[in-house]
């Protein structure tokens, strides 16, 4: 594993930036406090093995140096993937790490989870409600009623324009939905 470059870092930032917002900092920012008065806090850093990049401790991280490249195959939580061309992808192990700090929501009711968790977009009929002044394409995550995340997206319309919208008329184009773990479990783990 090795740190990002600074092309890499400012590609996956601003990835990041497009679902957290401001919020990005607190990712980087150590939320436990040291267990002893000369222990610093552990801050997460991100690093690269292959083309997958993972959020993970620094401690662990540091550790790590002493595996081999070609022995080390995953550690702490992949984010997501630069394509060939230099682009970065977000996967949905990047759920956890982003969903605490999403600027933009759209609440699904219980009748649009399941077109949503099999792959579709979310349109305005399942739509129970959103996060105020959300602009268009924007990077939004989506939760159950109940507070749970699904998934995240794009957003297809403003919250203004999507009032306006039939129910038929798709808000939110879905980029990646926990139904991966099933749909792609064959592929969504492998190096």
């Amino acid at each position: 594993m090795r740190p990002l470059t600074e092309k890499e870092t400012q590609t996956l930032f601003t990835k990041l930036a497009n679902y957290t917002g401001r919020s990005l900092n607190a990712l980087l920012t150590s939320t436990s406090t040291p267990s002893s008065a000369s222990a610093r806090p552990d801050r997460h850093v991100f690093r690269i093995q292959g083309s997958r990049v993972y959020y993970v401790r620094e401690s662990l991280a540091n550790l790590a140096t002493s595996v081999a490249r070609d022995q080390l195959l995953s550690l702490g939580t992949c984010l997501g993937k630069f394509t060939k061309t230099g682009k970065f992808r977000l996967h949905i192990t990047a759920l956890d790490v982003i969903a605490p700090h999403a600027r933009y929501k759209v609440w699904v009711k219980p009748n649009g989870e399941m077109p949503f968790l099999y792959g579709g977009n979310v349109v305005k009929a399942h739509v129970g409600r959103w996060s105020e002044d959300c602009p268009e394409h924007q990077g939004v995550v989506v939760y159950s009623m109940n507070d749970t995340p699904l998934g995240f997206g794009v957003t297809a319309r403003s919250t203004a324009e999507g009032r306006r919208l039939e129910p038929t008329s798709v808000v939110t184009f879905r980029q990646a939905d926990v139904g991966e773990y099933l749909r792609e479990e064959d592929t969504l783990f492998t190096t």
